[in-house]
């Protein structure tokens, strides 16, 4: 990979503003900056930045990464993997094959982040976005970005919001719709020589001790292990604005730990690298408005993960990549704001069924026997586990797998 370039000055103005430099914002702009867009990606932490994640690429990731032309690269980099492998409460197993990776997301963001400027973007970092500015009719045109203790008024004629699951900027733009999260992760590192060849799939595990959640630990490079825990409709609504729930990640985590022997050995052998971490989750593609004149929101900030499963990367960089051809569109065609917009909000919505379907298939992390259930019958199911790695291809419906008429399939096939 070259090396970073240097932060860009602040400028007055450019064509579209991007907020935040992950996985949303960076395919953004390297989409909008490979077409002749001049392109200002924004970011409140230097390149190569932390994100509190699984890191897993499943093949919505790696298709993502394929449009981008650096699926390559990525993978020269990232650790392949064959199987996820789901463990149910009481020990059973079933490996499920798919084309996956596990590459940090310190050096994923850096090398997408690159990438954007190698495309012809300028970076500026850190900085941090203050507000929308906004025209005479209201119309988003720039932005005030803070930047080494001074605002800075920076005009765009649009702004991309690819800010995260933090509502902060949501909030400031006029665009969140649900302040709390959907979900809330705890993730570490771990590295353990000795556990190499034996942990070799993403392992994903459910039991009572994890309940409302699930535990997981994936191989990284390097002899590294991601180990975390994570918990989905971790608020419920309360006055509108919504309440966490009794939980407590570490005491979850520890639980993990206590109750899956891989787990143990893994903390036992290995060395923790940095600290525990949590961070939360934006879901389902709801929580926040899309659009408003001259802004799109998009990414893990409109709700790019999904509920079920917690992955999130593959979707921040298609939602990007949506927004970004919205624009485009817009652009050769000589396209007003309104049509812009419905363009975009069209594409999230053709995408919201699937949202829906994992969100149906979520029931599994409350209900962990339900696991316990399909793995024994994909033992015995070759239809099945087939089933289970189109769910991982977005081939299958993860709904299904938990209907009445998807129970009664179990025992037919």
């Amino acid at each position: 990979m070259s090396e970073p370039l240097a932060a860009a000055p602040m400028p007055q103005r450019c064509e579209v503003l991007v907020v935040g430099a992950g996985p949303a914002g960076s395919a953004a702009a390297r989409v909008l900056a490979r077409a002749g867009v001049d392109v200002v990606l924004l970011d409140q932490q230097p390149q190569g930045r932390d994100k509190i994640c699984g890191d897993g690429l499943i093949p919505d990731a790696h298709a993502a990464l394929q449009r981008l032309g650096l699926l390559g690269q990525v993978m020269a980099r990232a650790e392949p993997v064959a199987h996820v492998g789901c463990i149910g409460p009481r020990g059973t197993r079933i490996d499920v094959p798919g084309e996956l990776a596990v590459l940090p997301r310190r050096e994923l963001d850096e090398l997408l982040c690159q990438a954007a400027q190698d495309a012809g973007a300028r970076f500026i970092a850190p900085a941090r976005f203050e507000k929308p500015l906004e025209d005479g009719q209201g119309r988003v045109c720039g932005a005030l970005v803070g930047k080494d203790g001074v605002q800075h008024e920076l005009q765009a004629d649009w702004v991309l919001l690819a800010t995260g699951a933090v509502p902060k900027a949501l909030s400031a733009a006029g665009m969140c719709e649900r302040h709390t999260p959907s979900g809330v992760a705890l993730r570490g590192y771990v590295r353990a020589p000795s556990m190499v060849g034996r942990i070799k799939a993403m392992e994903v595990v459910w039991s009572k001790a994890v309940r409302p959640g699930y535990g997981w630990i994936f191989p990284a490079p390097n002899a590294t292990f991601n180990i975390g825990v994570g918990v989905t409709d971790s608020h419920s609504a309360v006055g509108g604005k919504g309440a966490k729930k009794e939980l407590n990640l570490r005491a979850i985590f520890d639980a993990f730990v206590e109750h899956y022997e891989p787990a143990a050995a893994l903390m036992r052998e290995g060395e923790l690298v940095g600290e525990l971490k949590g961070a939360p989750l934006r879901c389902t593609l709801d929580g926040a408005r899309w659009s408003r004149p001259g802004l799109l929101v998009t990414g893990e900030a409109a709700g790019s993960t999904y509920s079920f499963t917690g992955e999130g990367i593959g979707k921040a960089m298609e939602t990007g990549m949506l927004a970004a051809e919205a624009l485009l569109q817009g652009r050769r065609q000589h396209s007003d704001d309104a049509a812009v917009r419905a363009a975009y909000e069209q594409s999230l919505r053709a995408l919201k069924p699937k949202f829906d379907l994992y969100q149906r298939a979520n029931k599994v992390n409350a209900m962990p026997w339900l696991a316990d259930l399909l793995i024994w019958r994909a033992q015995r199911s070759p239809r099945l586990l087939q089933r289970m790695s189109g769910v991982l291809r977005e081939t299958s419906n993860p709904g299904n797998l938990i209907s009445l008429k998807g129970f009664s399939r179990l025992f037919l096939e």
